[in-house]
């Protein structure tokens, strides 16, 4: 019970640390900030699936909310260099939770 609390509280703080990264990604300093703020907590979570996973997961489904147009045909992330390099922070977060799986995975059959 306590694991799937903490799990849903870290999808939480995925979610929010998307949202902060999808505010500042517009300056070079947001971007590069967001960037190593969410991939170093991201890797510094433990490698399994109450921990690291829900984090990357939250951050996704945040972002992939945000990428979805407005009726007025705004969009929080552009097709500028920012916003594909911000979109390219997820897939090397999916790689890092996909190891984070792998090496508990591996911990659970020794």
């Amino acid at each position: 019970m306590a694991r799937a609390g903490a799990a849903l509280l870290l999808a939480a703080a995925g979610a929010l640390t998307a949202l902060a990264g999808v505010m500042l990604h517009g300056r070079w300093w947001g971007l590069a900030l967001a960037a190593a703020v969410t991939v170093y907590a991201a890797w510094s979570l433990p490698a399994a699936w109450w921990a690291r996973f829900p984090f990357v997961l939250g951050w996704v489904l945040l972002t992939l909310v945000v990428l979805t147009g407005r009726p007025e045909g705004d969009f929080l992330v552009a097709s500028t260099l920012q916003g594909y390099l911000f979109l390219g922070i997820g897939a090397v977060l999916a790689f890092v939770a996909a190891l984070g799986l792998r090496r508990a995975r591996a911990v659970v059959d020794a």
